[in-house]
């Protein structure tokens, strides 16, 4: 990811609090990444986007490529601690970890890993707004600022046959994800990606909000999408990766400081 210099305003002494990571080894990298991802946990607890044993969040491992740390079936998200999570390999096994999988999770999530080397995660959930608009097979509207994050960079898969247990429906998740950030999957939800936990989960996060200011929108009769030259312009400036990875940065801050028993 490459910051765009030019958009902040500095000071003679500033200092640049979002500041992408380095890692010194793989270790170092993957707890990062798994705190963020345990993280990543609380927030959608704290948005609501909790129902039952649904949803899961992947994070491909940094050594391991063909293996994704997940969170495990039945422990809420709300809890979610670092030592919660299970890294599971190609063939779905959990090969560290003290709990077991769902095996929608790998159906879905493994699909997508596989034909997206880019992806490092992904994000899946059935919050209100996302799985009520989903069921409309219809892409977003470019109605707001936030939602042209999305403009031309998502789609949907208009079909639903069921819980997602198979090998094929998996493969077809991914193909109609193509190579973009979000798809809409009928009667069931969003998902989106990222090439961090970060922004993956933050495009869900306001995947959500969309979806929520689209059906106010269309229920108050007021749909008016900003102009399609407009629409790719606001797009260019809100859904670059380094966008998605910025803005969950306060979030995380908030959840850590407020709930740091998830780093353990």
């Amino acid at each position: 990811m490459e910051k765009n210099q030019e958009e902040r305003v500095r000071g003679e002494n500033a200092v640049d609090y979002l500041q992408v990571p380095s890692f010194n080894n793989v270790e170092e990298e993957r707890l990062h990444n798994k705190q963020r991802l345990a993280g990543a946990f609380r927030l959608f607890a704290r948005f609501g986007f909790t129902e039952g044993v649904a949803g899961h969040i992947t994070y491909r491992d940094p050594e391991y490529n063909d293996h994704l740390w997940v969170n495990p079936y039945g422990v809420p998200f709300g809890k979610m601690k670092v030592s919660d999570l299970v890294l599971v390999n190609e063939k779905g096994e959990v090969v560290e970890g003290k709990y077991f999988l769902h095996k929608s999770a790998l159906t879905i999530h493994s699909a997508v890993h596989k034909a997206r080397p880019d992806v490092v995660a992904s994000a899946h959930a059935h919050p209100i707004y996302g799985k009520t608009w989903s069921t409309s097979g219809r892409l977003l509207d470019p109605l707001t600022q936030d939602a042209c994050a999305f403009y031309n960079d998502h789609a949907v898969l208009d079909q639903y046959s069921g819980v997602v247990f198979e090998e094929a429906e998996g493969e077809q998740i991914a193909k109609a994800l193509g190579n973009h950030k979000a798809v809409l999957l009928r009667s069931h939800g969003p998902l989106t990606v990222g090439q961090s936990v970060d922004s993956a989960a933050f495009w869900f996060i306001t995947m959500e909000q969309s979806c929520k200011a689209q059906l106010m929108a269309e229920a108050a009769g007021i749909v008016n999408p900003i102009d399609e030259k407009n629409a790719e312009l606001t797009a260019k400036q809100v859904g670059r990766e380094q966008d998605g990875w910025d803005n969950f940065q306060p979030l995380w801050e908030t959840i850590v400081n407020e709930e740091p028993d998830l780093l353990e």
